[in-house]
């Protein structure tokens, strides 16, 4: 089985709240696009094992490898060979492990039949990261809490392009939260959302982008590029450190 595992990127990312655990309260657009993407192979094997290619991945324990640990403990599935080609940017905003670790919950779904409902599987998801469940039904959601609550929303964007800028610099969501402040908005991003989508621009932000764009100024040099070569809408998606423009397809 190969399964292509694509990126997203936020549409506005807004910090809320501090939560008494230490985590931080979002509320962000997550919009899946297929244009970015890794490759996963899942074959049944005789013993378990995990190899990648592309960029290089450093973790000692993969999240597909979490993921299949998961799955395996719940459900006594078989062992299997599972073969990442990473292409999606490591520490970029595109949410590539998360991505990687669902659709591979979604394989292991099919390949042994185990008939297990989207609600479950988005619940197994969260148990990998807060940005997993998104990709388990990989639609546009407003998304809230830790980034654990999502709604549908009507979001097509299908005569747009989205072009990405990577700058190659690798930015820990650790690091990111520890200096970042929560801003209340006056009007929230459900409504702003529904803006026509030259108006974005002027209301909706990314919180991160004030200190990843002090802290690393090709950011916001890439951010300027894109709006000057005609992009209706530009912003760094996540905490970093991937810039995407929105483009009229003309």
């Amino acid at each position: 089985m190969i399964l292509y595992p694509n990126a997203k990127i936020n549409i506005g990312l807004n910090i809320t709240s501090r939560r008494s655990d230490g985590y931080h309260n979002i509320s962000s657009v997550f919009f899946p696009i297929s244009d970015c993407f890794d490759i996963l192979e899942i074959v049944q094997s005789e013993s378990f094992r995990f190899t990648s290619s592309g960029i290089h991945i450093s973790d000692d324990i993969n999240i597909c490898e979490k993921a299949y640990i998961l799955m395996k403990k719940k459900y006594q599935i078989p062992a299997v060979h599972i073969h990442l080609h990473k292409q999606i940017p490591i520490g970029s905003g595109l949410g590539g492990g998360s991505a990687d670790a669902a659709f591979l919950l979604k394989g292991l779904n099919i390949l042994f039949n185990l008939n297990i409902h989207v609600e479950l599987l988005e619940e197994l998801a969260l148990g990998l990261g807060a940005d997993c469940p998104f990709f388990i039904q990989n639609q546009p959601k407003y998304v809230s809490g830790i980034g654990d609550v999502m709604q549908n929303i009507s979001l097509e964007l299908s005569n747009y392009n989205i072009k990405l800028i990577n700058s190659n610099i690798h930015i820990s969501t650790i690091d990111a939260y520890s200096s970042i402040q929560p801003n209340h908005q006056s009007l929230s991003l459900q409504q702003l959302i529904e803006k026509p989508i030259c108006k974005w621009k002027n209301f909706i932000k990314n919180d991160f982008e004030k200190n990843m764009f002090t802290k690393y100024p090709v950011l916001k040099e890439a951010k300027e590029e894109l709006y000057a070569k005609g992009a209706v809408y530009s912003s760094m998606t996540g905490t970093g450190s991937v810039i995407y423009g929105i483009f009229h397809k003309e």
